[in-house]
């Protein structure tokens, strides 16, 4: 009798052969639509240092102060699922410690507002949804997904052009490897504004069109290979005045050699990075391999179950007692005597 292919195998093969085909759909198809920049944001992220700044109170600059550098960042969700696109606002604040905390425009020594809208997949700037400062470049307030060993331009929100950021090769920040960027800005006009005269140096005109001058000692940026995530920053910002026309300094504004991230702010971007990086490894490497394996596994054991059925309903077939020989040496009933030769019984038949 014919026995049946076991269900148990087919349903390992069918199994197997499902997961096969879904471990490179993970890593093909999945994890580059699982590597988008979030919408949902809500960080702050605070710099600490020392330098100077123009004190308006005493009507001079003054050196040696704590300056603090306060960035939160906000996704427009709503905006952002209308879009498509990754809608941030960004509100920054520069501070000496009179004016902290962080809460108004009017006590800070800089506070900004911006908008800004990027392409969820390449980071890139895209010019929508009242962004605000225009703006180019590659990275900005975070680095693309897989982050390379290369130069990136790097947006300079107070220069208002891009800057080359030169690969320096890793650095770990709070026990966190990520790639080491860095560049200086040579002192640049950046735009005009209107003050007393002696401010500039010239006393005899009561108010003169000055040149406002932007510079940075430096600016190091320590980015997760895999999500682009900054997880350290420092920059040296310097900005002065100048009297119309003149190629000197006549009065610093903001002056430091170093503000960088806070080890609070560094721990708080590297658990971040940490978390993201690790689902999109899981997503797109341990998956996919662990699913692999089991699927090969589970198909081959179904295949051989398969195969071993089938090669019993032979055995059956062949030399069964049902089939038509016996290997017992006796006779088939109505057959003929396992003693009798051929030539006799032809001859006992004619």
């Amino acid at each position: 009798m014919r026995r049946p292919t076991s269900p148990f195998s087919l349903i390992l093969l069918g199994l197997g052969a499902f997961l096969l085909v879904l471990a490179p759909m993970l890593a093909w198809y999945v994890e580059p639509r699982a590597k988008r920049t979030p919408t949902d944001i809500d960080t702050i992220t605070v710099f600490k240092g020392k330098g100077s700044y123009f004190d308006t109170k005493k009507i001079k600059t003054v050196h040696d102060k704590n300056l603090t550098v306060t960035r939160q960042v906000r996704g427009d969700v709503a905006d952002s699922e209308e879009s498509g696109r990754a809608v941030w606002d960004v509100v920054t604040s520069v501070d000496p410690d009179t004016s902290l905390p962080a809460a108004s425009p009017h006590d800070a020594l800089q506070w900004t507002k911006e908008r800004w809208v990027t392409d969820r997949r390449t980071n890139k700037p895209v010019h929508c949804c009242g962004e605000e400062p225009y703006f180019e470049g590659e990275a900005y307030l975070k680095f693309p997904f897989d982050v390379e060993k290369r130069s990136y331009r790097w947006w300079d929100n107070t220069l208002g052009a891009t800057v080359p950021l030169t690969y320096r090769g890793t650095k770990k920040v709070q026990g966190y490897e990520g790639l080491r960027f860095t560049a200086t800005v040579k002192p640049h006009k950046t735009g005009t504004r209107q003050v007393p005269g002696r401010l500039v140096g010239q006393p005899a005109k009561s108010q003169v069109i000055a040149d406002e001058y932007y510079a940075n000692h430096g600016i190091e940026l320590v980015a997760d290979r895999r999500t682009g995530r900054i997880i350290y920053a420092a920059i040296g910002p310097r900005k002065t005045l100048r009297a119309p026309g003149s190629d000197k300094d006549a009065r610093v504004l903001l002056d430091s050699e170093r503000i960088a991230f806070t080890p609070a702010t560094q721990k708080a971007q590297v658990k971040l990075a940490k978390d993201d990086s690790d689902r999109l490894k899981l997503v797109g490497e341990t998956l996919p391999a662990l699913t692999g394996v089991l699927g090969a596994v589970l198909a081959l054991a179904g295949a051989v179950w398969v195969v071993r059925g089938r090669n019993g309903e032979g055995a059956e077939g062949d030399g069964g007692a049902g089939g038509p020989g016996r290997g017992d040496g006796t006779a088939e009933p109505g057959g003929p005597h396992p003693g009798t030769s051929e030539t006799a019984l032809h001859h006992s038949t004619m």
